[in-house]
This record gives C-alpha cells, sequence and structure tokens, in this order.
C-alpha cells in the first residue's frame, strides 16, 4: 500500500533501515520508508509498463488546440513522456514521490496587492525535490545488491508524472487533471524515479471526485472545459508564467489579482479542505511572497528582480511578465491609487507588453484622470500596438 509520512516513526525507521542494509537487500517497505525520511509525504511503486490511454488523451487534447502555446508539447513528447522504456534502459519500476507545500495562510493584502500561487511562496521546488531525490537515490544504492540504474524526473523533462501517480495508488486525477492524495490533498509537488530495480506495483486507488464540479464551476476563465480537460489558452497560470507577450483582452478582467500563477481550483476542492500541512523548511513563504506589494513590482529593475527572485520560481516569468501581470492585478483591483504609477509605467517603460498593459489597468480603473492620462500618451506613444490600446481604452473609459 502507499505510505504516508504520518504512518511511521522516524527514530524507528532510521534503526530499521541500519539493519537492513547490513543485509544489502531491500523490500518495497523500506524503500517507502527511506523515501518518507527524505522529507517526502506520499510515495507509491508501479511498474514501467506504457501508460497507452494517457498518451492517446493527450494526443488528443493536441488535436483539439488546448496545449497550443505549449510549443514543445508535440506529438513527439508526448509519446516519449508515456513510454517509461524509452527513458530509461532496461527500466522495470517507477517509484513515484509526492510532497506537501500546504503551510501558513496567505499574508493580509488590499487593493495595491497581487496574489500568488502557493507554490512560489518558497524556494524553487525543481531543486528542492531534486536534491531530496538524488540523496534517496543514493542510500537506495547502498541497500541494493544489483548495479542500479535510475532517472531523476521532477516537473523538467519528458516524463508523465502524473499517470506514475495515479497508477502508483499516490493519488488520483481531480477533474482540475491535478493529483488528489487522500492526506495531503493536490497541495503536492511530485517527483519520479525510473529504475531497473525490479519491485512490485501498489495498486491505484479506487477514488474519484464524484458528482463534485466546484473546481469547473468557480474557474473565472473556463479554462476546465471539461471534466479533466484543461484548455491553457484559458488558464490563469498559462497566461501569467507561460504566455509570451499580449494576453488576450477578453481574458484580463477574469484574471482578478493573480500575478503569477492560480490557486482558485483547489481552493475550492472539497478534499483540500482537510489536507494536512507539509514540514519542509523550504516551501515556507518568503517574506511578502504570497501577496506582494505591486508597485514595487512596476518600478524594479533587472539586477532587484534577479536578487529577490533567486531560486524561486517566479523567476521563470521574467522581469517583463511579471510587471505585465502587475499591471493587468492593479486594473482589476481598480484603485485609483495605482493611476500615477501606471501612468509613469506608460510613459517611461522601455517594454512595449508592459505599455499596453498599463494602457489598459488606466482605462479599467476609469475616471477624469484616467482619460487625462491616456490622452498623453496617445499623444506621444509610437508603437503601434500600444497606441492601438491606449485608443481601445479611451472608447471603453467610464468617466
Amino acid at each position: 500500500m502507499c505510505v504516508n509520512s504520518g504512518s511511521i516513526n522516524k527514530s524507528y525507521l532510521i534503526n530499521q533501515l541500519m539493519k537492513r542494509s547490513v543485509l544489502m537487500s531491500v523490500t518495497l517497505e523500506t524503500i517507502k520508508e527511506l523515501a518518507i525520511s527524505k522529507g517526502f509525504d506520499v510515495v507509491g511503486v508501479t511498474n514501467a509498463d506504457n501508460f497507452e490511454r494517457d498518451e492517446l488523451e493527450a494526443l488528443k487534447r493536441i488535436r483539439d488546440g488546448h496545449m497550443d502555446g505549449y510549443s514543445w508539447y508535440n506529438e513527439e513528447r508526448v509519446k516519449k513522456m508515456n513510454r517509461p522504456s524509452e527513458l530509461l534502459e532496461d527500466a522495470q519500476s517507477i517509484i513515484s514521490l509526492a510532497c506537501s507545500y500546504l503551510g501558513d495562510s496567505a499574508d493580509s493584502s488590499d487593493t495595491l496587492n497581487g496574489r500568488i500561487a502557493r507554490y512560489s511562496w518558497g524556494d524553487d521546488y525543481h531543486r528542492v525535490l531534486k536534491k531530496r531525490i538524488a540523496d534517496f537515490c543514493a542510500d537506495l544504492s547502498e541497500l541494493v545488491d544489483i548495479e542500479l540504474k535510475l532517472r531523476i524526473f521532477v516537473d523538467d523533462g519528458p516524463m508523465n508524472d502524473r499517470a506514475a501517480a495515479r497508477r502508483s495508488g499516490v493519488g488520483w486525477v481531480g477533474k482540475n487533471t491535478n493529483i488528489l492524495t487522500p492526506s495531503h490533498g493536490s497541495w503536492v509537488l511530485l517527483g519520479q524515479v525510473i529504475t531497473n530495480l525490479p519491485l512490485p506495483s501498489d495498486l491505484p486507488l479506487k477514488k474519484s471526485c464524484g458528482n463534485c464540479v466546484r473546481c469547473i464551476d468557480d474557474c473565472p476563465t473556463g479554462a476546465i472545459v471539461a471534466p479533466y480537460v484543461i484548455d491553457n489558452k484559458r488558464c490563469i497560470s498559462y497566461l501569467t508564467i507561460e504566455l509570451r507577450g499580449v494576453i488576450p483582452r477578453d481574458l484580463r478582467p477574469l484574471m482578478g489579482d493573480w500575478i503569477f500563477g492560480c490557486d482558485i481550483c483547489q481552493d475550492v476542492c472539497p478534499v483540500n479542505l482537510k489536507a494536512l500541512p507539509g514540514h519542509l523548511e523550504e516551501f515556507k513563504q518568503r517574506n511578502g511572497f504570497s501577496t506582494p506589494e505591486l508597485v514595487p513590482i512596476l518600478e524594479m529593475d533587472q539586477m532587484t528582480f534577479s536578487d529577490r527572485y533567486k531560486n524561486s520560481p517566479i523567476k521563470r516569468t521574467k522581469l517583463v511578465g511579471l510587471q505585465r501581470n502587475a499591471c493587468v492585478a492593479l486594473g482589476n483591483n481598480g484603485d485609483v491609487k495605482a493611476i500615477l504609477p501606471l501612468s509613469k509605467v506608460l510613459c517611461s517603460s522601455e517594454e512595449s507588453v508592459v505599455r499596453l498593459h498599463a494602457a489598459w489597468a488606466i482605462g479599467r480603473i476609469g475616471g477624469r484622470e484616467a482619460a487625462t492620462v491616456l490622452e498623453r500618451a496617445r499623444d506621444s506613444e509610437s508603437d503601434a500596438g500600444v497606441l492601438e490600446e491606449i485608443i481601445l481604452s479611451l472608447e471603453e473609459i467610464s468617466i
């Protein structure tokens, strides 16, 4: 069965591992206990057979256009990520690992603050989990009596981690496509180890979301177009992180104050109401990361950005993306105090995409002051795209 961190005594575990290592033999429970000792919360094992159903479903998502925007997500990658034997020679098993990042509640905020997805409040999970998995694998190699082959994945290569987590019994797939674990809900980050070690497989969980559609109903952009199907082009996480360039005009008002990722479909999930918290220090919230002040982001230079978001997932969106997102959030929050800092961005930013979204935000806030700012910018703006946005915003502005 799948093991979770609440089911064992850590001191007892260490003693047992020391005894078993002398024998140079390893059981499935020993492997799971070793993973728990490295900080993982849920562990399961499955075989290295192809994920045939998952491959077919992924190919359909590509054909239906739901993966548009991810140029790297093509048919060749889909086939590779669902065929573990192509990822490691002599692959026999997959050890699926889940680590909770649920911690403190978000800081209080006002209309000049934005929101950031919870997984980004602490250190970059890729580094955190890779180091812990590497430690796990190093100790595992000392316990087995074969030449261990393995390959590690943490959301950074052609590996279908959710398929492995589902088949190994770590969790089941929710209608928002996240893995839901019985103990820690969907507030988990996944890692996989493909290995040549032959291990007995856990059974998939006999659980589902039943008739619940809270995540579908509460998604503001309608990104969950059907149970288990997300149109990435409409997902706030895609729009704020992966999309480079201009956010579609019709989606901007629906994004609220999210500036990096989105947790709405997880926040409303009933399973998550009883989720156990995580315990890793690396995932604890950095100061001001959950609800950052938006005006300082508009004023931020590259050096400050690089320093503040060092070893943080937030660096993925780059400074220009974060400033673009901050403009949208300020526009949606509607505080007239944001007009002045937005006007400075509109007049002085070297990035046309940031100026464009600043113009939209000013227009969305509305009022005579906003109209005056946009009229002045209209007379001086040279970029065609920004100028078009200024004119549209002036036409729509409420005075």
